[in-house]
């Protein structure tokens, strides 16, 4: 029977049966994988919580007809624990792996993998602040996906910046004559953040303000699901007090 050996990261897992999981990963070179863990929720298990969510495992699994099954699991990184200890880096986490896996196709991305995994571990480390983390981290998963959004430069005509007008629709900010009518503007310690963000210039956007981050955070937000052309569900539950 056909096996194969990967690196993959747990986003999400459902229940099967009475003892078994299905569970979806975005691996380093299978793509996105929906696999069947049996016996994963029975107390005896002895890789269950290696398939947890935020997890990064050393796979390996046979092919299914309809799904593969999962033989062995070993920990590459273990996040889930120190992740989920905490509630503001549990809901950043929450929204990472969910746009992950929204952004990713069955052919996947080693980049989208490798920033997912990046994320994830410094969360886990504590390394930066978590609502910082997640921002940056969707700027640069949008980037990957194709969606890379302009904060200097005019996104509609590519005249010089800086601009202060954010449209999501159109791409990042925009020159006034090509802004629509009520378009917000921006501050420019929102826009250098943001810049910041996407640059992974970690001094700069930790030397902001509450407020300058208030207002980065509600911009990625929109941008993001506009790109994704759907809602976020876990974006909701984001705690942005840390």
């Amino acid at each position: 029977m056909p096996t194969y050996r990967d690196e993959a990261v747990v986003l999400r897992t459902h229940k099967l049966g009475e003892a078994d999981r299905i569970v979806t990963m975005l691996s380093r070179e299978h793509g996105k994988i929906r696999a069947v863990a049996k016996g994963v929720r029975r107390t005896a298990s002895k890789f269950g919580a290696r398939l947890e969510p935020f997890m990064v495992a050393d796979i390996q699994c046979y092919i299914g007809r309809s799904l593969d099954i999962i033989q062995q699991a070993e920990t590459l990184g273990s996040y889930g624990s120190e992740i989920t200890a905490d509630y503001a880096s549990y809901t950043a986490a929450s929204v990472m792996v969910e746009t992950a896996d929204k952004v990713t196709d069955d052919d996947g991305s080693l980049q989208q993998y490798l920033l997912l995994v990046g994320a994830l571990r410094s969360l886990a480390r504590r390394e930066h602040n978590p609502s910082l983390t997640l921002d940056s981290y969707l700027l640069r998963s949008l980037s990957i996906a194709g969606w890379a959004p302009s904060f200097v430069d005019c996104a509609v005509t590519g005249a010089p910046g800086p601009h202060s007008v954010f449209v999501a629709q159109l791409g990042g900010v925009v020159a006034d004559e090509v802004a629509p009518p009520g378009s917000p503007r921006l501050s420019s310690e929102t826009l250098e953040l943001l810049g910041a963000l996407l640059a992974g210039s970690w001094d700069v956007a930790e030397a902001s303000d509450e407020r300058t981050r208030s207002q980065a955070s509600g911009v990625v937000a929109a941008y993001a699901q506009f790109h994704l052309e759907r809602s976020l569900r876990s974006i909701q539950h984001v705690d942005r007090s840390a």
